[in-house]
């Protein structure tokens, strides 16, 4: 039985799976984003979350033992005008960020690479999903800031947790806000020849 490996250590993407009736195996990479970074990926959205998760996935592929797993890397950035908007880290970037958003809209792209440990084969996909943010109040933006949760997360902000309430509505894949597209997951197995439905537990 070929085995999924999750080269993530964030919960939301290991909930999506979960949720979706996969086991997972939890091996997050040691990958050093700056690092990997360039100043063309940095300017464009797609190739910033596609070159983090090929990175990310080529990481573990080679500290996997073991030639029967499929490693999954993911990476999410939020392109807000014209910036790519990563993790903010500390409180007061996040705050910045939040007052600039709020009433307009951005683009969260999740980039995914799937690693075949058997024939070395690699697919790179990556999906954008629009977000429109409400226009709350400095308050409110602080009171979240201060929950701690927008500040190791793309763009600031989650859909799936504290703040949903503050996202009027998307366009696209509602999975991708969270960092991973289930529809781009399944085709990339499908690509790399196995079914998909067979890792299901």
């Amino acid at each position: 039985m070929t085995k999924l490996i999750l080269a993530s250590q964030s919960p939301a993407r290991l909930k999506i799976l979960t949720d979706a009736g996969l086991s997972p195996i939890v091996q997050p990479s040691e990958v050093d984003e700056d690092a990997v970074l360039t100043g063309v990926e940095a300017e464009n959205p797609e190739h910033y979350v596609t070159t983090l998760s090929r990175a990310k996935a080529e990481d573990v592929a080679e500290k996997t033992v073991g030639d029967d797993t499929l490693i999954l890397g993911a990476d999410s950035a939020l392109s807000f005008e014209g910036q790519i908007l990563g993790k903010p880290g500390v409180s007061e970037l996040a705050i910045q960020r939040w007052q600039s958003m709020r009433g307009k809209t951005g683009m969260l792209f999740s980039g995914q690479t799937l690693i075949d440990s058997k024939t070395k084969r690699s697919i790179t996909r990556f999906s954008a999903t629009k977000v429109w943010f409400s226009n709350i109040s400095d308050e409110q933006i602080e009171k979240y800031v201060a929950s701690g949760e927008p500040l190791q997360v793309a763009g600031a902000f989650t859909i799936d947790s504290l703040g949903g309430a503050f996202i009027d509505r998307i366009e696209g894949d509602y999975h991708t806000v969270v960092g991973l597209s289930l529809k781009l997951l399944r085709e990339m197995i499908t690509e790399l020849g196995y079914e998909y439905t067979d890792f299901w537990e």
